[in-house]
């Protein structure tokens, strides 16, 4: 079965796009990737979707509007896996650009995705699933993070009867962990005979990217140039690690309707000093690393296999691996096959197969719902197979 995934997080910045082929061998679900791509929002479009998140005011009308060029975009990204696919594809996953995620004391009330999946299936004729985080939110759950559903499976030790075929020798021992550092940084923790645990730890780019637009007026801080240059602000660090939502137990997610540029601002105004942009960029660095590392230590975690953009980060990535030293190795998820920038597109075609087969795709034991649900509401692209020939009716008989 060939899937395209879609992919567009908390950074906003564009659409990852991957084309896998997922065989089903026993127990064991063989992925062969076909090939991913990067199709970037410009400059207009990243505008109109950072004038909708909280907290700024917004209009149903621009909701709207915003809606469908998304779908545009995401309809031309689809289009692109498809061709990846070799031209055929059975499923698009196409999640959306997430808005608004509704967290009130601890307990996620409703999700908010924008993408018009009509305009994707009608783009490329197969059926698409969309809006996958409602279903985990009806079941009382946090409806993310669902990326620790392909976690849990590519992390899995290697079954003793040698079941996994050619997926490759995983020892079984220690405790594992995936870290993904997007806008968020999130981690999936597989652990010997224990429950898969997955949560959103705080902001991975989130800050910084906050902090590069509003001193350089640039979408990031390239390279970690500008947070190697800079030393750490003890003060505006400490401001930083007292949020309250480090020290809140999982099951847990979050986002940019808290980590966003006025909450930055916020802080440096109540640190009530001024703090050089170089420090700022250092810091919030320095956070980023210090709440993976803590979250990792609370685990015992022996291993971490990083995906995300942060991976890009020379700095943030020697400050993660400085502290880690006699803890635990960090490596990327491309020596497990898995390209480091499009772990999630290739996480969200996965949970297209799941839906698919009428199998959840949301793990309980990290979202906290009550039942493990199938994800996604389905679009279809036209007539099922088969259903041909049938003449259209030209009037309605009620029988009594």
């Amino acid at each position: 079965m060939r899937i395209v995934g879609l992919m567009s997080g908390t950074s906003y910045d564009g659409v990852d796009v991957v084309a896998a082929e997922f065989t089903a061998v026993g127990q064991t679900l063989r992925m062969r990737a076909l090939g991913h791509r990067e199709l970037g929002y410009d400059a207009q479009l990243r505008e109109r979707i950072g004038a909708v998140l909280p907290p700024n005011p917004t209009t149903v009308e621009a909701v709207c509007r915003l809606d469908n060029a998304l779908g545009a975009v995401f309809a031309d990204a689809a289009a692109l896996g498809v061709a990846l696919a070799g031209g055929r594809a059975d499923v698009v996953v196409s999640p959306g650009q997430t808005v608004f995620h509704w967290v009130d004391g601890g307990t996620v009330h409703g999700t908010l995705q924008l993408g018009a999946p009509a305009r994707v299936a009608a783009r490329v004729g197969v059926p698409v699933l969309s809006d996958l985080r409602s279903a985990d939110v009806a079941a009382g759950g946090q409806g993310a993070p669902l990326v620790p559903a392909f976690d849990a499976l590519l992390l899995a030790p290697d079954d003793p009867a040698g079941a996994r075929g050619d997926l490759g020798g995983r020892p079984g021992g220690g405790v594992r962990a995936a870290l993904n550092l997007g806008g968020i940084a999130n981690l999936t923790v597989v652990a010997p005979d224990a429950p898969v645990l997955g949560y959103d730890v705080g902001p991975a780019n989130a800050l910084l990217d906050a902090a590069a637009r509003r001193f350089l007026d640039r979408p990031c801080d390239v390279d970690g140039v500008r947070a190697a240059a800079g030393r750490v602000h003890p003060g505006l660090l400490a401001l930083l690690l007292a949020e309250p939502y480090y020290a809140a137990p999982p099951p847990k997610s979050t986002g940019k309707e808290l980590f966003h540029p006025g909450y930055l601002d916020e802080r440096l105004a109540a640190l009530g000093e001024p703090v050089a942009p170089d420090d700022v960029f250092a810091t919030l660095t320095e956070l980023t690393a210090r709440t993976v590392a803590a979250a990792c230590a609370r685990h015992r975690v022996t291993e971490v296999v990083a995906a995300g953009g942060g991976v890009r980060n020379p700095t943030l990535w020697g400050r993660l691996a400085a502290l880690g030293i006699g803890r635990w190795t960090l490596r990327t998820t491309d020596e497990l096959g898995v390209p480091a920038q499009a772990r999630e597109a290739y996480a969200f075609a996965l949970l297209g197969w799941l839906s698919w087969h009428g199998l959840p795709g949301a793990l309980p034991s990290v979202t906290g719902a009550r039942r493990a649900a199938v994800l996604g509401s389905w679009t279809p692209s036209g007539p099922p197979a088969g259903v041909t020939g049938t003449l259209p009716p030209r009037r309605l008989v009620v029988l009594r």
